[in-house]
């Protein structure tokens, strides 16, 4: 039976060292002999193929999705309904004529049911992004990623595309390591769907802890097992007692922690991962040291460690953190 195991590595915000992370890991786990397909997960601001220094691709297809509204101008009686009921704002008015803004219209109707006289068409099948592969990153595993235009909408579809890309690559028996968007939208949901394990990326500050309860929540929504990597945890002690607190009282194992280290901006502007530019730097040998506990303790045997880690229920909803 072919087993493709998704592993999810995501933070309930932007900034803490996630994609960093993600690229010492997939060095790592690929130097160990682990067969692996990375994949950048954030459609909307990808950056993984940065931290690993990839400039050019070895193929990059068109993702189409959708459908944007236009207004056949023979048929328009001017009337300015389609503007009054547009939940976007996308109908302009431009040298008096009405004109629906593309890079606004996500195509949901709205305008096509109020017109009187029927004017509203569609073009569909839009061209709304692209999905990158590079099969050899140079480290010894494949990168896909994706990009997305101004203004469309379903990003979290364009990532389940990715996804697929990167199940066909892996061919077979082996890992997917999915480097997620900050955040719960939908491009974290589509990341988690499906997968086994979510590395969870957080700072010792109060925002952090909010929002590591939130993609907690939605870790136990989908049934994956999580794990916690502190980043930084020396900034704030104070803040770093109370995530490892909440990692105690929820349940969630503790992968490292990494120390701030003022190599790691610079390391990004090399366009190597961290443990390459500065092998000897605190935090690039406290991410090797998380990378050897995945290697030893989760990947030797995942099924184990997602049946001592995972949820024992699913959270029903996401309510609000206080």
């Amino acid at each position: 039976m072919v087993e493709q195991v998704e592993i999810v590595v995501a933070s309930g915000k932007g900034g803490v060292g996630k994609s960093t992370l993600t690229s010492v890991l997939a060095v790592e786990l690929a130097k160990r002999g682990v067969k692996l397909v990375a994949a950048d997960a954030d459609a909307e601001a990808p950056n993984l193929s940065i931290t690993l220094g990839v400039r050019e691709w070895d193929s990059v297809e068109p993702y189409y999705e959708g459908r944007i509204a236009y207004i056949r101008e023979d048929l328009c009686t001017q009337c300015g309904i389609c503007k009054e009921v547009c939940p976007l704002d996308a109908v302009e008015v431009v040298d008096e004529k009405h004109v629906i803004n593309q890079w606004i219209c996500e195509g949901c109707l709205t305008c096509s049911l109020a017109c009187p006289e029927k004017a509203i068409r569609f073009i569909f099948r839009v061209e709304a992004g692209s999905i990158m592969v590079k099969r050899e990153t140079g480290y010894g595993f494949p990168l896909v990623s994706s990009t997305i235009r101004p203004g469309r909408p379903n990003s979290g579809k364009l990532v389940t595309e990715v996804k697929n890309k990167a199940k066909t690559l892996l061919a077979g028996v082996g890992f997917i390591l999915v480097d997620a968007a900050a955040g719960i939208g939908c491009q974290v949901i589509s990341s988690l769907t499906g997968a086994k394990i979510a590395v969870l990326v957080a700072e010792p500050t109060p925002a952090s802890l909010s929002d590591l309860k939130r993609i907690h929540l939605l870790t136990r929504h989908f049934m994956v097992a999580p794990a916690l990597v502190v980043n930084k945890y020396d900034i704030n002690p104070e803040g770093l007692e109370d995530i490892l607190d909440y990692a105690g009282r929820e349940d969630i194992p503790v992968l490292g922690m990494i120390p701030y280290d003022d190599t790691v901006p610079k390391a990004a502007s090399t366009g190597k991962p961290l443990n390459i530019a500065y092998p000897e730097s605190p935090a690039a040998k406290a991410m090797v040291e998380v990378a050897e506990k995945v290697a030893e303790e989760i990947l030797v045997d995942w099924r184990k460690w997602y049946s001592r880690y995972r949820p024992k229920r699913p959270a029903p909803y996401i309510p609000r953190i206080k």
